[in-house]
């Protein structure tokens, strides 16, 4: 019996052996997975946080050098960035994410010559589009009126928006441009010449704003002429060798299949533009609180910071879409749950240390944009809302770059209205004039009514999401988007 105790208790030990190294071969393997798919991920993370973090930064530095001219310059240069290029960026960047679709997946399937003729394609509808939107720039002063600024403020941010509609026009080609290259993961080249724009902004604004004493107009050519670096050095580079199996030239072909390709692009506009119109609309609101100026000065330092570090899960925004659209392409549906996976993982921690810091630094963070002491103060009480808004903000992009990654576009749109326009917009109203909470109330109201909803919602869907269906309809939507005949005509369109 003793021996058959001793043999027993070998066994089990065994076992117990075997199961405890089986664990740790798994965690070992999952740990691998882990650091090959960050590998792959920061690859086009970090070089689109930088290009992204630079292009913001042109903007900041404009409005820091405008700022210092006084507060009322300080607000019209918000104004004009914030609400009347913000709300046509949101629509003409979302329109171009559908490039992140159709070119992420056609490269994962090598389906490498349609890249050049989708982004064609892209030019020519946002082109358009920049048409249409001008008016948002010609009438600024006032619609700005309309909607409740002071006159002197929507004065002279209707005379900035005139001058910024070179930079309006840029954003039709250097988006389309930004997305074929990312989508190949070429996204070194986007920050070399994100890192030019960037030292031009700070040459520009010093030169045209104190040298030559310009003032605003100074402001609005720096940023013209900053962002067209940007769309020159793009192209230069796709167009003279950068791509060779990607960009062949320009084709006829782009020509064809425009209507089902606007389609596609409005669907994704609409998708980001809800989301980021949202927040133009709380600068906005805040222009009819009392004191306007001041909480107009406060609320967009508030968002600028916040934007600045918007950029950061941005950049995971497009390197989840991208990872996720090659990976469809290819038909990897599990492959691109973990990536999914990986990316909300490590950008919420990101956003996290960043809602710690402002927290530590909410007294300190107004004095890059101003001296003003009541604008200081009205920031400073504002620090929580602020640091709330980064934490949200880090895991509901990545979120949308998985819908854009997977081609759920329209889908995510209707969720976009309902939580920020149903729900977060009435109730920032109620908080901000009913409850009297001023602009702390309507922040407040539309992130916890509209952001957190929203991020909650994505959360369940992505969640519940059948990535082996969606790796199959991956191949279906490669196949229809890469007829290649100069003839072909696109028969359905995205849904």
């Amino acid at each position: 019996m003793e021996g058959e105790d001793e043999h027993g208790s070998g066994v089990r030990e065994t076992l117990l052996s075997t199961g405890e190294d089986d664990e740790r071969h798994k965690v070992e393997r999952l740990g691998e997975r882990v650091w090959v798919e960050t590998k792959k991920l920061w690859l086009i993370v970090g070089p689109s946080i930088f290009s992204r973090l630079a292009s913001f930064t042109m903007n900041v530095i404009t409005q820091a050098f405008a700022g210092h001219l006084g507060e009322v310059e300080l607000a019209a240069i918000s104004i004009a960035n914030t609400v009347i290029v913000g709300f046509n960026f949101g629509l003409l960047l979302g329109m171009a994410s559908a490039l992140e679709t159709l070119c992420g997946q056609a490269f994962g399937a090598k389906r490498y010559h349609m890249l050049g003729i989708y982004m064609q394609r892209s030019w020519i509808v946002l082109f358009m589009c920049c048409f249409v939107l001008l008016p948002f720039y010609v009438f600024a002063t006032p619609l700005l009126k309309w909607l409740g600024q002071p006159d002197e403020v929507a004065e002279w941010s209707g005379v900035v928006a005139v001058w910024l509609i070179p930079l309006h026009f840029s954003f039709a080609f250097q988006f389309p441009l930004q997305r074929f290259l990312q989508c190949q993961l070429k996204t070194p080249v986007i920050a070399w010449v994100s890192l030019l724009g960037l030292l031009v902004n700070v040459l520009s604004s010093w030169l045209f704003i104190y040298v030559w004493d310009f003032g605003l107009y100074g402001a609005a050519i720096s940023l013209d002429i900053s962002w067209w670096v940007l769309v020159f050095g793009m192209y230069a580079y796709t167009a003279y060798g950068g791509c060779p199996l990607t960009w062949t030239g320009f084709s006829l072909e782009a020509f064809s299949g425009l209507w089902e390709f606007l389609k596609l692009s409005s669907a994704s506009g609409v998708m980001l533009c809800l989301e980021n119109w949202y927040y133009r609309i709380l600068v906005l609101m805040t222009g009819k609180l009392d004191n306007a100026t001041i909480a107009v000065d406060a609320l967009s330092v508030c968002m600028t910071i916040n934007g600045w570090e918007m950029m950061i899960p941005l950049a995971f925004f497009a390197g989840t879409g991208v990872r996720v659209a090659n990976e469809l392409g290819a038909g990897n549906g599990k492959a691109a749950k973990f990536a999914t996976q990986v990316s909300v993982a490590q950008s919420t921690v990101i956003g996290l240390i960043f809602c710690v810091l402002v927290m530590i630094f909410h007294d300190y963070i107004a004095y890059i944009f101003t001296t003003s002491s009541a604008v200081l103060q009205s920031v400073d009480n504002m620090s929580f809302l602020l640091a709330v808004t980064i934490l949200l903000n880090s895991i509901q992009p990545v979120l949308s770059g998985v819908a854009v990654g997977s081609g759920w576009q329209a889908f995510v749109a209707y969720i976009n209205l309902g939580c920020y326009y149903l729900i977060g917009l009435p109730l920032g109203i109620i908080m901000g004039w009913v409850f009297k909470t001023g602009v702390a109330g309507i922040w407040g109201g539309m992130i916890f009514g509209g952001t957190a909803f929203q991020t909650l919602i994505l959360t369940i869907v992505t969640a519940r999401c059948d990535w082996e269906k969606e790796a199959e309809e991956a191949f279906f939507r490669v196949n229809k988007w890469s007829k290649s005949n100069s003839n072909a005509q696109l028969e359905t369109s995205i849904n």
